[in-house]
């Protein structure tokens, strides 16, 4: 069966599962470009589509010149058109199912496990992209079966925001921050110090399992085994946070938004938060520093990556392959990424990049070490498991937080849902 055909068949199968998938991290809001010309439409007019998730990037932006100039180069004309991350997905599954899939889709890392899956997307090695350059840990974003669907535009993750202020009025020296013993012991002192300690988003959605895993990956726990010693002591760090006033009962329904706006406030001497926060950090009117999420026994823990994939979905014209190829190439090429990333405020998904990123602005090394250290929420082969795993997750995070189940409680009962639900 054709991977088109295949696309067809078991597209419409795979929309419920988006609705786990949804909502993530910094993503944009209202989609702008109403409608777009399908590739079936355009096939013999030189015409290719791209679909991305990026609508506040209008035609004057860099990404979309971009776009346009990859399609010169290209020897045809680009017809772009922006949705929102959870819009989008949902219409690549029906474009797909449909027949008229864009040439070029653009998506966040967590649903192209679900894609792939679907047939909707063709491998990096079908069209011979060239994926040796990127990261093992943010390729593996975008794998599922062993294979690789698409090229990572660059990633995003989180780190620890903290308030130079804060620290200093409470005896706070920022380099003795360095595992969660050390972490929890500062936020006493700034506890004392009649300051605040730490707020993070733990909201019932897929938001707060994005927050939560840098603490439980730290730990050393696995998605596969949630109720381990390991897992449960991450629920724990927050639950006891919360009872000891280190951090606000309003965690339970932050935002990464709403978490942010309490940091800027300028009383919190900590806030988990991501690289999309930067320009507003630097709005703050207070000084301010950035060090990773750190492991339960200290080192960098693993938090996950943001960022999306460029794909080429499968189309029943295979000869269109060619230059579907040619754009991926130039839109994630060397010479492009540092203006895509800048552009997309990300960290870009290779080395020589990184160092460029660096080299312009000596603050991002903090963002490329936790990138470097970054790990996939689909990765370990989990694929479209991980939104069945994810959401009794946030659901026992939830529990032990508002105090109606002890953090063992709370992951017993989120293991025995996500074992239901993934066999």
């Amino acid at each position: 069966m054709s991977s088109a055909a295949r696309s067809r068949r078991t597209a419409g199968a795979s929309l419920a599962v988006l609705a786990a998938v949804g909502g993530l991290v910094a993503c944009s809001s209202s989609p702008e470009g109403a409608g777009s010309t399908s590739a079936s439409q355009t096939a013999g007019g030189g015409t290719y589509t791209i679909w991305d998730p990026y609508p506040q990037h209008d035609k004057s932006s860099e990404w979309v010149k971009l776009l346009e100039k990859c399609g010169t180069d290209a020897g045809v004309k680009v017809e772009r058109t922006g949705y929102d991350t959870s819009d989008l997905t949902n219409k690549a599954l029906l474009a797909a199912q449909q027949g008229n899939s864009p040439d070029v889709l653009i998506v966040d890392n967590p649903v192209v496990s679900t894609l792939a899956e679907a047939g909707v997307l063709t491998t990096t090695e079908e069209n011979k992209l060239d994926v040796s350059a990127i990261a093992p840990n943010l390729l593996a974003a975008g794998q599922s079966g062993g294979k690789s669907y698409g090229v990572p535009i660059g990633a995003n993750t989180l780190a620890l925001y903290y308030n130079k202020e804060v620290l200093k009025e409470a005896g706070v020296d920022i380099a003795s921050v360095k595992d969660w013993t050390s972490l929890t012991a500062a936020l006493e002192k700034v506890k004392a110090a009649g300051k605040k300690g730490i707020t993070f988003s733990a909201i019932g959605t897929e938001e707060g399992s994005f927050q939560f895993l840098p603490w439980f990956w730290g730990s050393g726990a696995s998605l596969t085994k949630l109720d381990s010693p390991e897992g449960v002591s991450a629920v724990a760090l927050w639950t006891d946070w919360l009872k000891k006033g280190y951090a606000p009962n309003s965690v339970i329904n932050n935002t990464q938004t709403t978490s942010w706006q309490e940091f800027a406030g300028g009383d919190y001497a900590f806030a988990e938060n991501g690289t999309w926060q930067l320009a507003n950090a630097k709005k703050a009117g207070f000084e301010y520093g950035i060090i990773p999420v750190p492991g339960k026994d200290g080192g960098t823990a693993p938090a996950p990556t943001g960022g999306e994939f460029v794909s080429i979905p499968a189309q029943s014209d295979t000869g269109r392959y060619t230059t579907s190829q040619k754009l991926v190439t130039c839109l994630t090429s060397t010479d492009n990424s540092l203006t895509t990333t800048t552009t997309l405020s990300y960290i870009a998904p290779t080395e020589a990049v990184q160092a460029k990123q660096v080299a312009a602005t000596p603050d991002l090394q903090v963002w490329v070490d936790a990138v470097k250290a970054a790990k996939g929420r689909t990765s370990d082969d989990l694929g479209t498991k991980y939104p069945k795993i994810s959401e009794p997750m946030w659901s026992a995070v939830q529990a032990a937080l508002s105090g109606s189940k002890s953090p063992q409680e709370a992951m017993t009962a989120a293991q025995a849902a996500a074992a239901s639900a993934t066999q």
